[in-house]
């Protein structure tokens, strides 16, 4: 499934310095709340900066004073470099990091590539009675939801077992029993996008959380009155702890929504006036692979069938059990939407370990990372310079050069398997949350808008924004920028500001665009606006 190493790779060079025209500073005002606008800054006139100067000129701005960038601009056809600041310096990523695993997974798993998930038994059948134990076998599928598993239930009710005399053995040793990534934050155990991983899983709706529920208040009848708590999918794995209570109309929400340490018992505190709209919170699950457990065991009964013994973890399935059902994931080329769109870090992970599997029969994040690896260097993108120890970004001891991300945009273009990769990167302004992504808000009325295709990231201190957007002259240009160690709750417009003055300028006409402040940064602009559900961007 992995495509010939020997093809021509674009490498990032150094260019000829280029004829510069007068560049004129561009006005632009965006209306939408999430969107950051631009305009002249007061007394401005024309300058002959040339996009050295302009992208000089942007990275001045205050929010990053203290700070650090990585920035590189080449272009996609010739591989020239036309700008490069600190490009060879090894900055948080944040989920940048997701374009080294995406590839990976591409180029190593192949578009069409598909997880199973089995029911199985190695019992003899007696009338409806099956006398033996009941496997469930995941192999790392993401994106099971509960209603595959009731698909699942219900094939084997229709092969006329009604009883299990033995246990459901669920088999989730694809991977190992390492559930959370290294160096992944203590008070993100109950984040839903800081959930474990199983090779057996459940998400629970679209978005394909894996390995979390989503848990719905809504306000009680009066003040004083317990809120109306509901569970998504409806299961007796997770317990809800109704702590919270209804207040008065017109007042703030309150609500808090999270797991306890090292426990499946979620609390709901604070309060919700009456009148309010349902809070939404989705939240990580405490060992997933017993999570679908209970969900396909909750579904076999719904279908008439009983599991007599008890429900066993984490045992291999035999070798000579017989397949009674199977669910088929979407192929790889579809997964990729929600996992790059929507910047899911459980999908990445599940990929690492994936890669594993694949390459060494280990399903480990070692020996995924080990892949990826193998996979850099050949595109061309040197390993030596770098630190990858997740598949997500998710960890802050990820460090990644721009310049390699850039290298990496510029040798994956001629992969049989680019256009179904590229198709994955969120698209600026594209209002379609699965198209635009975490972009969708972001470049509006700009040439950018609908044009830039690009990864986003976002942690504490750390963001960046990687892909590729075609200048005012239609030659497509790889950029890369990464900035970290800024105390701005945002520097998003920052990143903008270059992509749109690329976007609006041509070979020989440059045009400024200058950063604002971000009107609508908050203290959780630190986080992919993604992960702040219900989604905002």
């Amino acid at each position: 499934m992995s495509r010939p190493v020997s093809r021509p790779r674009t490498r990032l060079t150094r260019s000829r310095p280029r004829s510069r025209s007068r560049a004129w500073i561009w006005p632009v005002s965006i209306g939408l709340a999430c969107t950051l606008t631009w305009s002249s800054p007061a007394g401005a006139g024309p300058s002959d900066i040339g996009i050295k100067g302009a992208i000089d000129t942007i990275l001045t701005d205050p929010r990053l004073d203290g700070g650090a960038a990585s920035v590189v601009v080449a272009d996609a056809t010739t591989g020239a470099t036309l700008y490069r600041r600190d490009g060879a310096d090894r900055l948080m990523p944040a989920s940048n990091t997701k374009l080294l695993t995406s590839t990976a997974a591409m180029a190593l798993l192949g578009p069409d590539y598909r997880y199973r998930t089995d029911a199985l038994s190695t019992g003899s059948r007696h009338g409806s009675v099956l006398r033996g134990d009941l496997y469930l076998r995941g192999t790392g599928d993401p994106t099971t939801l509960a209603k595959d598993y009731d698909r699942l239930a219900a094939d084997v009710a229709r092969s006329g077992i009604k009883r299990v005399t033995g246990r459901l053995v669920a088999d989730d040793t694809r991977f190992d029993t390492q559930r959370l990534g290294r160096s992944w934050a203590a008070d993100d155990e109950s984040a839903y996008y800081s959930a474990q991983i199983s090779a057996l899983t459940v998400a629970p709706d679209t978005d394909y959380d894996a390995g979390t529920v989503i848990v719905e208040a809504a306000p009680g009848a009066a003040p004083g009155a317990r809120p109306r708590l509901t569970l998504t999918p409806r299961t007796s794995y997770v317990d809800l702890d109704n702590r919270a209570t209804t207040a008065p109309a017109g007042g703030p929400s309150t609500l808090l929504i999270e797991r306890r340490h090292g426990s499946n018992t979620i609390t709901v505190t604070g309060g919700i006036p009456v009148g309010a709209g349902t809070t939404k919170e989705w939240v990580s699950v405490r060992e997933p692979t017993g999570y679908a457990a209970e969900v396909f065991t909750d579904a076999l009964a719904a279908h008439g069938v009983r599991i007599t013994g008890p429900t066993r973890l984490g045992r291999p399935t035999p070798p000579a059990a017989r397949t009674l059902a199977t669910h088929s994931s979407m192929p790889l080329k579809e997964l990729m939407h929600p996992f790059m769109k929507l910047s899911n870090n459980m999908h990445a992970e599940a990929l690492t370990k994936t890669l594993g599997h694949e390459t060494t029969g280990v399903g480990s994040w070692a020996a995924g990372l080990a892949a990826i690896t193998t996979h850099l260097d050949k595109e061309g993108v040197d390993p030596a310079t770098l630190r990858q120890v997740d598949g997500s970004g998710l960890s802050r001891m990820n460090n990644i050069p721009a310049g390699q991300l850039a290298q990496l945009l510029l040798s994956v273009r001629d992969a049989p398997w680019y256009a179904d990769w590229r198709a994955s990167l969120p698209v600026a302004c594209a209002p379609d949350r699965l198209v635009g992504g975490t972009l969708r808000t972001r470049l509006c009325g700009t040439p950018a808008a609908l044009n830039a295709r690009a990864k986003t990231g976002s942690l504490t201190g750390a963001s960046a924004l990687s892909g590729y957007v075609t200048d005012a002259d239609g030659r497509e240009l790889v950029f890369s920028i990464v900035l970290n160690n800024h105390l701005a709750a945002s520097v998003k417009s920052i990143e903008d500001a270059i992509v749109v003055t690329l976007a609006s300028s041509g070979e020989d006409d440059t045009r400024l665009v200058r950063p604002r402040p971000d009107r609508a940064a908050t203290p959780a602009a630190d986080l992919e606006c993604s992960w702040r559900k219900p989604a905002v961007c």
